[in-house]
């Protein structure tokens, strides 16, 4: 299960972008999983979870944006989302295509509590 590596990695990133000071203060890490690249988004946010318990971001958790795969067709330049696993563009039938998106593993954002919510 390499999902746990990649937690492990998530995890490593957000505290060298949060000053330690600041960890308490983390409640949303806002990732985008494309379809392609070979992670079951539930099994990272299982692993993330149980990961971020023994840390002082035990607040934290993930929100997976679900890339789709999309791609152009290089002969009609169509650009249409692959389904059901088919690399043939659904307007000429070609297989030469380009992809656009669907193997992107990236943290977009990380949140912060604001000060009445740590407060409360």
């Amino acid at each position: 299960m390499h999902e746990l590596g990649i937690a492990q990695n998530i995890l490593e990133i957000v505290q060298q972008s949060v000053p330690k000071s600041q960890a308490k203060s983390v409640r949303d890490i806002r990732v985008r999983v494309g379809q392609l690249s070979g992670i079951v988004p539930d099994s990272l946010d299982f692993c993330f979870s149980a990961m971020v318990n023994d840390t002082d971001m035990r607040q934290a958790r993930l929100s997976i944006e679900h890339i789709p795969t999309l791609s152009q067709c290089k002969k009609c330049a169509h650009r249409f989302e692959i389904e059901d696993w088919v690399f043939a563009c659904p307007v000429c039938q070609s297989v030469n295509l380009e992809l656009i998106s669907g193997k992107e593993l990236e943290i977009v954002d990380i949140q912060l509590a604001d000060e009445c919510e740590e407060e409360s």
